[in-house]
């Protein structure tokens, strides 16, 4: 059965910084999964955000091609991403990331494949070919607009840590641990 909400905690949700309800979301989706239930039972829009997160982090720590590279290019996250991407309201990122994944599409796959499993640092012509500082130019900012598609989805929940923990000790039938 799926887990059927969003949890934001209530300091995230009172937060200035809206990165903070989506540190909130990873933070379940941390503890959802160390208490292994599977990906398939986690809310798919908290799972979304969480890798909307992870795709923003990769492009501020090393560009487009950072993303390709560390996320082996994978089609159902990169499925997840540009869903994403059209659900919080990204419409110039969603095209940058649709423009970014047909030159990784028209490349061949032998030169995909030398590219991922080689070295990113370095001389890389590939890598210089993926990389654009469009991302960082466009008027949209992916870290607000994704804290508010968390906070005002119609399944999140903005709970104390208590009463996280309490909602998903009921789901799993059974304690958590607390650190």
């Amino acid at each position: 059965m799926e887990f059927g909400s969003i949890i934001i905690s209530e300091n995230a949700a009172n937060s200035e910084n809206p990165q903070d309800v989506i540190n909130s979301n990873i933070s379940v989706i941390n503890l959802m999964r160390e208490e292994k239930i599977d990906d398939e039972f986690i809310h798919e829009d908290a799972l979304m955000s969480y890798y909307l997160d992870y795709y923003v982090a990769q492009h501020i720590e090393g560009n487009f091609a950072q993303f390709v590279y560390k996320s082996g290019w994978n089609k159902e996250l990169n499925e997840l991403i540009e869903e994403g991407l059209q659900l919080i309201g990204a419409e110039k990122h969603l095209e940058l990331f649709q423009q970014q994944a047909k030159k990784v599409r028209l490349m061949s796959s032998v030169k995909l494949n030398k590219f991922l499993n080689g070295k990113l640092e370095g001389v890389n012509p590939t890598r210089d070919l993926l990389n654009t500082d469009t991302f960082f130019e466009l008027q949209e900012n992916l870290m607000e607009l994704n804290a508010a598609f968390l906070l005002n989805h119609p399944d999140t929940q903005v709970l104390s840590v208590d009463a996280m923990f309490e909602l998903l000790e009921d789901y799993l039938g059974r304690e958590i641990k607390r650190m």
